[in-house]
């Protein structure tokens, strides 16, 4: 059995795949490894990247989004003591995955620290959506960064980011999880997530499993972002996915209020166009069908 199966979905990314496979082998020292890469868009030839080294790519048939391709690479995947989840615009620092192991011990889910091209730590832990915190988030913004937690869902404090600690979820960048837990937790859900929320959700099933998500800042991965694009269309199903996944875990009046508060926060900004958008979104069944993914299951 491998100790490590390093799952990418790549959306015409295959510079950034190739680069990323090249920062594998400091990362994992001794530990064996494979890498299967799922290749979300047809039209692109990963075929250099098929050429690399104990490296799989997996053709899927067209684009399934994150949580869709993760759900095609988990199909493909060999057997393995763990399984990263990593996104293809990653850069692994030596040891990394090392170290993402051994806390990981035989049941708990670890997130490393995340920097910028800069070097700079991003504030990639968060707390678990509530109607509140994102209350605050909406009122606020980065404004009074110190503001009690339950009025954020972002963890902003830079103390946080230098020890280890269980969260609640964390970006999706980069995560760890003992395969044999994956198995438990199951798929993805792309029924309800074409992009945004699929980590949120999947870290509350694993929670939901008995494991811990670990934060652990002796590990650090260079994370460059936006290598699923940007776009308004792509902010405001970030928005419509708050409220979808938020609908899924609780009833109809708290996933209605959530719902409100996720609508003030783009009415609050609304000289933005992507704030815009996202408002219709919200408000329109239509507009939702017309974003990437299309017609999606809870909202």
């Amino acid at each position: 059995m491998l100790d490590c199966v390093l799952l990418v979905v790549s959306y015409r990314s295959a510079q950034d795949v190739t680069a990323l496979l090249a920062t594998v082998p400091p990362a994992v020292g001794e530990l064996s490894w494979r890498a299967v890469v799922v290749n979300n868009d047809p039209a692109d030839d990963l075929s250099a990247v098929a050429a690399l080294p104990g490296v799989e790519v997996v053709e899927s048939e067209a684009n399934l989004g994150y949580a869709g391709g993760i759900n095609v690479g988990l199909a493909a995947a060999p057997p393995s003591r763990f399984t990263i989840f990593l996104n293809p615009d990653l850069r692994l620092m030596p040891d990394s995955i090392v170290t993402m192991a051994r806390a990981a011990e035989e049941r708990h889910a670890v997130a490393p620290r995340i920097v910028d091209d800069a070097g700079e730590t991003a504030p990639s832990l968060r707390r678990e959506p509530a109607v509140l915190g994102s209350l605050g988030d909406a009122l606020f913004g980065d404004r009074w960064p110190n503001r009690p937690g339950w009025l954020s869902e972002m963890i902003r404090e830079p103390a946080a980011y230098e020890r280890r600690m269980k969260v609640d979820w964390a970006t999706g960048a980069a995560l760890l999880v003992p395969t044999s837990v994956a198995r438990e937790v199951g798929p993805w859900d792309a029924d309800r997530f074409f992009l945004y929320s699929e980590e949120t959700d999947y870290c509350r099933r694993l929670r939901a499993a008995g494991s811990q998500v670990r934060f652990t800042p002796d590990a650090t991965v260079s994370h460059r972002g936006g290598g699923s694009g940007t776009s308004d269309a792509l902010y405001a199903l970030l928005e419509v996915n708050r409220v979808r996944y938020f609908r899924k875990w609780h009833r109809a009046p708290a996933g209605a209020a959530f719902a409100a508060v996720t609508a003030l926060h783009s009415l609050l900004r609304a000289s933005r166009s992507r704030n815009r958008l996202a408002l219709r979104a919200l408000l329109s069944a239509s507009v939702r069908g017309e974003l990437p993914g299309g017609t999606r299951q809870g909202l």
